[in-house]
């Protein structure tokens, strides 16, 4: 008797994380090329072994960290939402002496992926494919995450006109992220979508000045 299949969410997620800065090496030069791949070719002729291939690394060595092509789509997309962390972190959060304004700025372009060239590709693909390897639980984290980061840079403007709700950097990210999500549906061109981006700045302005 065969034992039944595994769930797609057991079997779509990375084996483990990289530690050594070696292994960092290895997975990010396989994202490299996973993201080649499915630019030239496409999703349905991506595999694991052209992974391997591209990235010149033995196919055991990627089953190492991914069992599958899903797999390595999910720990993908955990490395962007990593890099947009880290990037608002970089440039939002930390630099000492910027105006509020610019905080917002810097946050607003790499949340809504626009003029970030520091950023690993987001592609409208990944969302129709969510449902393969993303349960509630990622989402939720993902949520959590941002909405700290917003907060973080909320908290880095020592110079806002005035105090801002608790909740604030909450509603800005449901707006920010869910018209990013929306705009990758739309497929819009680089023009739309930093016309896009700078009204959702405006609008992150006009509500910071008229918190409560």
């Amino acid at each position: 008797m065969k034992a039944p299949p595994a769930t797609p969410s057991a079997a779509a997620r990375p084996l483990k994380r990289p530690r050594q800065a070696r292994a960092r090496f290895t997975v990010q030069a396989i994202y490299d090329a996973f993201v080649r791949i499915w630019q030239r070719d496409g999703w349905d002729r991506l595999t694991t072994r052209n992974v391997a291939l591209e990235t010149g690394i033995a196919v055991g060595t990627l089953y190492d960290y991914f069992p599958n092509k899903t797999a390595l789509l999910s720990g993908y997309v955990r490395h962007c939402i990593e890099a947009l962390l880290a990037a608002i972190e970089r440039e939002a959060v930390q630099p000492a002496g910027l105006p509020w304004e610019e905080r917002i700025h810097q946050l607003v372009r790499l949340v809504c992926g626009v003029d970030a060239p520091e950023l690993p590709t987001f592609y409208p693909g990944m969302l129709a494919l969510e449902a393969q390897m993303a349960e509630p639980r990622d989402h939720r984290r993902a949520h959590e995450e941002l909405v700290a980061a917003w907060g973080r840079v909320l908290a880095a403007c020592t110079d806002l006109p005035r105090t801002t709700a608790p909740d604030l950097a909450r509603k800005l990210h449901l707006s920010a992220w869910g018209g990013r999500r929306y705009v990758l549906l739309l497929q819009l061109g680089p023009e739309e979508m930093r016309q896009w981006a700078h009204g959702v700045e405006q609008l992150c302005c006009a509500a910071i000045r008229q918190a409560d």
